[in-house]
């Protein structure tokens, strides 16, 4: 048996699991309560490869697939990864455009869906090269001509082309290798938080999305049991954390600003949780979070083409808490914040956060000047600004695109939406830039609010309590809701797509709508 260090596809990853510990529950659906053991994921899983082989997905073939969160979405990805094929996750929320754009843009040769979506990708499987579509319930009952076969894969293979979330224009498709997930699923499984056979994590996003594939490579790596929920539903979280005695989780986005929101709880530290992971953590509301559960909550640091980078440790925790810090990078990272010709800053001096080492994407699907945009200079440009303290610790400032230039002054949006969400009646808030003739730019805030929705000169003043004038929105639009990415953040390339963003909008320097 191969070493874990070692282990460098998830064939061999999934061949040690079910070697290992053949009868512990690897997976816990909630939502149907159905419980499948590490031999059970090995064996149903190459059943569903020799289907597939039968039905002629080869090495190298891409396979979309649209399902909601239940067995068969992990099953056919390690389904295909024992082919060598590719799996195309595609968002359920999808319809003709934009599941039109992913499944013609991949090249998937096959889809497989569930009954729900079958209509839909039939329609528009006619303008891809979609050759045949079948539903899950089609695939798993048919029979396959063979009993077993021995599946052999290589590291650089692809296993994913995995669609980004689209913040800034149309979702790129990301080629992931086998060893971009063993590199993240060991690092998680021996280094923090040390995710193993004693663990019970828990999952609440979509199987489109990539946090709950990353974790099933981490159950695999590490023999810990992964509870997989249907979605995020805040009211009922941490009930579920209790039921399933989770000992550690990963949360992102709007997640943490939610759970604080629902009422206090008797049982609020009834619970296993050693420690919660999570991306973005609100600065304001990180102690907070830590006192209401008490449970450290740890910064973590990762994108769709690099897999995870920086993290928070023991180490390091107490001091950072509230301070944006994101730790120090994984042993297969390596980081520097450089300036605008890609050379190192001296510490403390903020530029852009620039990342290599092993297990990251292949490039961007059919788009080699993106990519070699991305890798110009053989790092990975991630597009935050970010500062690195002497002891190497990496600080988030902002993104590249939401740094707003106003009468000579650089404008953090991070920095406006992080006051907004002090707010009682802020549920969510997104900050753009809008051109100004005089100021080179004006500063425009979106808000959504819970219950009664206070007017924007209330906000206004609210925010020049906590933020310096120059920083304080001059315009204001209060929509029901903003466009989100599968990983729960504000897609803000839709707000800029706005024609005349002042139109609707409350203007603070004129006080009227305009």
């Amino acid at each position: 048996m191969k070493p874990l260090r070692a282990s460098t596809t998830l064939v061999e990853l999934l061949d040690r699991a079910a070697e290992l510990w053949p009868e512990r529950t690897a997976w816990i659906f909630d939502e149907t309560g159905e419980r499948v053991t590490f031999a059970e994921v090995d064996r149903r899983s190459s059943r569903l490869a020799l289907t597939l082989l039968d039905l002629g997905v080869e090495a190298g073939d891409r396979v979309a697939v649209m399902l909601r969160n239940q067995p068969e979405f992990p099953l056919l990805w390690l389904a295909l990864a024992k082919l060598g094929a590719v799996l195309v996750p595609v968002n359920t929320n999808y319809r003709e455009f934009d599941g039109a754009h992913v499944l013609r843009h991949s090249g998937a040769r096959f889809a497989v869906v569930a009954g729900e979506f079958a209509e839909l990708v039939r329609r528009i499987a006619p303008e891809t090269a979609v050759e045949r579509t079948l539903t899950i319930d089609e695939l798993v009952a048919l029979t396959p001509s063979i009993d077993a076969a021995r599946f052999t894969t290589t590291a650089e293979r692809p296993v994913n082309i995995q669609y980004t979330s689209g913040t800034t224009g149309a979702p790129k498709g990301c080629v992931l290798p086998n060893r971009y997930w063993t590199t993240l699923a060991i690092d998680l499984a021996t280094e923090f938080p040390a995710v193993g056979e004693d663990d019970v994590f828990l999952t609440a996003q979509p199987f489109h999305y990539i946090d709950p594939q990353w974790n099933v490579a981490l159950g695999l790596a590490g023999g810990a049991t992964l509870v997989v929920l249907d979605r995020f539903h805040p009211t009922t979280f941490w009930a579920k954390v209790r039921e399933y005695g989770v000992t550690w989780f990963y949360c992102l986005g709007m997640m943490p600003a939610l759970l604080l929101r629902q009422p206090p709880h008797e049982d609020d530290r009834n619970h296993r949780v050693r420690a919660v992971s999570a991306s973005a953590i609100p600065r304001e509301l990180h102690a907070e979070l830590e006192a209401r559960w008490g449970v450290p909550w740890y910064e973590a640091f990762g994108m769709t083409e690099t897999g995870g980078d920086i993290r928070m440790t023991v180490a390091d925790h107490d001091e950072t808490v509230g301070t944006g810090c994101l730790g120090l990078p994984n042993s297969a990272r390596e980081v520097i914040i450089a300036g605008a010709d890609g050379k190192p800053l001296p510490r403390g001096e903020t530029g852009e956060l620039l990342i290599r080492g092993v297990g990251l994407m292949h490039g961007y699907h059919d788009d080699p000047e993106a990519t070699a945009r991305a890798f110009d200079g053989g790092w990975f440009h991630t597009g935050d600004l970010a500062t690195m303290d002497d002891r190497g610790r990496i600080h988030y400032v902002g993104r590249t695109k939401d740094m707003i230039r106003r009468s000579g002054e650089n404008v953090s949006a991070d920095e406006v939406e992080r006051a907004l969400l002090l707010h009682p009646s802020v549920k969510l808030a997104a900050v753009v830039a809008v051109p100004d003739e005089l100021r080179g730019e004006e500063i425009k805030a979106y808000v959504v609010c819970d219950g009664d929705r206070p007017g924007p000169a209330e906000l206004a003043a609210f925010c020049a309590e906590k933020l310096a004038y120059f920083k304080v929105p001059r315009f204001w639009a209060f929509p029901d809701e903003l466009p989100l990415t599968p990983s729960e953040r504000v897609a803000k390339g839709e707000l800029r797509k706005v024609a005349d963003p002042r139109a609707g909008s409350w203007d603070r320097t004129a006080d009227r709508w305009l």
